[in-house]
Order: structure tokens, then sequence, then C-alpha cells
């Protein structure tokens, strides 16, 4: 298990975001993500909001071997743009990005003119994208003429990056089973969340003739070491960073998350890997300063 760590939530300005970055390129992290496509995030007042592109590209020019990554919005790219961008970075830092994409959910995109149509729509373009993009990494000279996708004999730079989709309902489901080398799961770490899931993707790749085993897993988890996983004040902060995890029960807030003396986090992140059958355990640490992050990046450290 190789344990990566996330930033989010715009609470860092640049210069302690890098700090963090490069620290945690000198434990030994092997990935980090940060924010990423978001446009205008709610009561952010004077954080920085950084773009998520320019971030990502600013890092890896700043760190010589970690991976860096931050979520790609379907409808805040053009398809060949897109895969052309993320081919250049590649070159330009090799195996070193994590490309991690899906639908969105911000109303606020449309104050800076951005298309924000249903989710059922926003699923069918980043079909239609991943399709187009795919083709397009692998050299070919790509002309499509879809709902959302159109492009006339586009080529871009071939490359071979991972393709990482989050997603959870039946639909995006669908687009993992189609499209994903890794699935991001965007659920909490409850065994019956995960196993439903889990029985649907496995019944979509089956479906299509595809082995489910070989789409690897990525999760996010809120992570917290030296707090108390009962404390109410942590699941307070849980529900405030985490509002996609509503469904959550006050009771199963404890095992929703991983808290408590480093080591004991370390061995959490060991046994959820192992039930949850996850490559990609991601320490979520988004909403911490500068200090209270740096602890836990200490904390957590590959021994």
């Amino acid at each position: 298990m190789e344990l990566a760590v996330a930033f989010a939530w715009h609470v860092l300005p640049f210069e302690d975001l890098l700090a963090l970055v490069k620290r945690a390129e000198e434990q030994g992290f092997p990935a980090v993500f940060v924010d990423g496509d978001v446009s205008l995030l709610p009561r952010r007042g004077d954080a920085e909001v950084l773009d998520g592109w320019a971030l990502t590209t600013a890092l890896l020019n700043r760190t010589g071997r970690i991976q860096v990554g931050s979520i790609r919005l379907v409808h805040h790219w053009n398809a060949a743009k897109l895969a052309q961008a993320a081919a250049t970075l590649d070159r330009i830092a090799p195996g070193r990005l994590r490309f991690l994409v899906s639908i969105g959910g911000q109303p606020q995109d449309a104050r800076f003119g951005l298309p924000f149509p249903p989710p059922a729509a926003r699923i069918a373009w980043l079909d239609e994208t991943l399709g187009a993009v795919r083709a397009l990494w692998r050299g070919e000279e790509v002309s499509v003429r879809g709902r959302f996708v159109t492009l006339d004999r586009a080529r871009v730079r071939p490359c071979n990056l991972a393709v990482e989709v989050a997603g959870r309902g039946p639909r995006l489901l669908q687009l993992v089973a189609n499209h994903a080398d890794v699935w991001d799961m965007n659920l909490p770490p409850l065994p019956g969340a995960v196993g439903e899931a889990t029985r649907q993707l496995d019944a979509l790749c089956q479906a299509r003739g595809r082995d489910p085993a070989k789409i690897r897993r990525s999760m996010w988890v809120f992570t917290r070491p030296g707090e108390d996983p009962g404390d109410p004040r942590l699941h307070a902060e849980f529900r405030r960073l985490n509002p996609w995890f509503s469904g959550v029960a006050d009771e199963e807030l404890p095992a929703a998350l991983v808290a408590g003396p480093p080591a004991a986090c370390r061995d959490r992140f060991v046994a959820l890997a192992d039930e949850l059958r996850l490559t990609h355990p991601v320490a979520d640490l988004s909403g911490l300063g500068r200090d209270a992050a740096q602890r836990a990046l200490d904390a957590l450290a590959p021994r």
C-alpha cells in the first residue's frame, strides 16, 4: 500500500501548499492531490482560490519525484485541449501527473459563464470526452460529431496516462467500467456502501467483457492523526468538509474517518486497503492549516 495525501478546500496560500508538497515528497509519499477545476466555491472569503491546472503544473515544476493530481471537470474543457494539455504535462514531468476526471457539482460555475447542464448530460459529456481523449492519446486522428464533443481530424502528442474517474452512482460507474484505469470511489470507507457500489461495478464490467479486478481503486479518507475519532467537534468538521456524505449516520462517523494515535492511523489505512481492495488510498487532510497539516504528514510518513 502506498498512501497519498490530499490538501483541498482552498485553505492554504500557495507558499504554504508548496512547502507541504515538498515535505510530502521528502518523506516518501508517492502522490499529492490539490484543489481542481473549481471556479468559485461558496463562502471562501479572501482565501486563495487557485486554478487547479496551473497549480498542478507549478507543483510538478517545483518538485522532482512526487506525483501531483487535481480533478478535471468535463464542462470546463474542450476534449482535444484536455488531451493536449495532459499529454504536454506528461512530456514535461513523465509519469508524475495523476489524471483524475469527473462531472463536478458546483452551480457557481455559471458565474464564470461555464455551462452547467444536469448531471445526466454531464455524464454523457464525460463519456464522449473520455472516448475522444483515449483515441487522441493513442495517436489517432480523431473526428467526432457527438452531442457534446465535435472534433475534425484532431491529433495530439500520444501518451500513456492512466485515467482515474471519480464517481459512485450507477451512471458514473458505467463510465468507470467503460474508461477507467482507476476508480476514485467517492465513498466513505464503510463496507456496506463500498460493497454495494462494487457489486454494481462488477456487473457493469462483466456486461462489457471487462475484468473488474483490472480497475485499481482509490479512496480519499478524511484523516486527522492525533485526534479522538469519537470527538463531536471532529464529526462536525467531517460533516462540513464532506457534505456529499450526508447519508452517513451519526453512529457510523467514527468508522467513516481515520483518527487517533499515528500508529493506529497507519494501521487503519493498511486494514482499509486490505478490506476494501484499495490500491491508491489517500489521506484527506483538506481543511487543515499549514502547521496542522505538517504535523499530520509527520505522523503518517511512510516508515
